[in-house]
């Protein structure tokens, strides 16, 4: 990894920090989160600075339930300009609701590994892609932005290590044949480590310097925020991150959730990167999530507090100052 002293420092440059807690998080919740109560996170998030929020999912009401809302949440929260509302969609049908109710962007989603594709999906990865190749199709002259999430692209639960060859042959064929602006590269089980992290998004960078790059990290196994910085240090510039760290994946049994939104900023803000990012206001959505969710989450920063949140003295400090000093 590069050490040079800037690059770990940030220097201001600017990381862009995308919301995925109000889609990948929630959708993993038991309790319904009432839709008034999603729309009311959403507009609370659109103030702090994020890039992107990544506000719901236009799957069947039937396969997830939590969000069987997705219209009325994408079509009533208030849109704050510079900031991009996303929406994940599995086929035709749910680009079309998405797009009828304003979503900025679509977020299509295969995986790399044919185990995970058929398990998670109940298909092979090339009918995959001609499904979302049927949505572009359908959502042409539609002026909304494609992002493709490939999942399990630093590993498959079911397969082991999944080849770097495959995972750039699938960025290519979003890129150069769908024509997507956009790719995400999903640690869906939490495998990815920071080495193997740097030598994806360098190859990445450096084929496909002008389309958007974002790394989607869950924290497993405890390295979240080390493949963060790694992803950094290798040129990477968009992060998602979810709202106290929810969410998770059905096929990693008692896999944590991905990496806490306040946890990655606070560390940015430190080390001088620009996240762009109002970190109190955060903090503050943060803190109502237990109450809507039933439950507490996996934040540190919520228990522990900021850095240089300090605390007050003792009340006898002065006493136990003055005898020390006059022993």
């Amino acid at each position: 990894m590069n050490t040079n002293s800037q690059v770990w420092q940030g220097a201001g440059r600017r990381i862009y920090i995308q919301e995925v807690g109000t889609r990948d998080g929630l959708q993993a919740e038991a309790a319904f989160v009432p839709t008034e109560d999603k729309i009311a996170l959403v507009n609370a998030l659109s103030d702090t600075g994020l890039a992107k929020i990544e506000v719901t999912s236009f799957v069947s009401p039937k396969a997830i339930p939590a969000l069987r809302d997705a219209e009325q949440v994408l079509s009533q929260i208030r849109r704050v300009p510079g900031v991009v509302y996303t929406a994940l969609v599995p086929n035709v049908r749910g680009a079309e609701r998405a797009v009828e109710s304003k979503a900025d962007e679509l977020n299509l989603v295969m995986s790399a590994s044919e185990s995970h594709n058929l398990s998670n999906l109940r298909m092979t990865r090339e009918q995959s892609f001609a499904g979302l190749t049927e949505v572009l199709k359908a959502v042409q002259g539609a002026n909304v932005a494609i992002n493709v999430s490939l999942s399990c692209a630093f590993g498959c639960p079911m397969e082991g290590d999944v080849p770097m060859t495959v995972v750039l042959e699938w960025c290519r064929r979003f890129v150069e044949e769908l024509g997507a602006g956009g790719v995400t590269l999903c640690d869906t089980t939490g495998m990815a480590y920071p080495t193997q992290v740097a030598e994806l998004v360098r190859a990445f960078r450096q084929r496909w310097s002008s389309h958007e790059l974002t790394l989607h990290f869950h924290n497993t196994r405890g390295m979240g925020l080390a493949n963060v910085l790694a992803a950094l240090d290798a040129g990477a510039d968009r992060l998602d991150a979810s709202l106290g760290g929810i969410g998770g994946c059905p096929y990693a049994p008692g896999a944590s959730g991905n990496v806490c939104t306040e946890e990655v900023v606070h560390a940015l803000i430190l080390m001088g990167y620009d996240t762009g990012i109002d970190l109190p206001q955060l903090l503050a959505a943060a803190r109502a999530l237990p109450a809507l969710i039933g439950h507490d989450v996996p934040s540190q920063i919520l228990k522990a507090g900021r850095r240089l949140d300090l605390h007050p003295n003792l009340t006898d400090f002065d006493e136990i100052a003055a005898r020390a000093v006059n022993r």
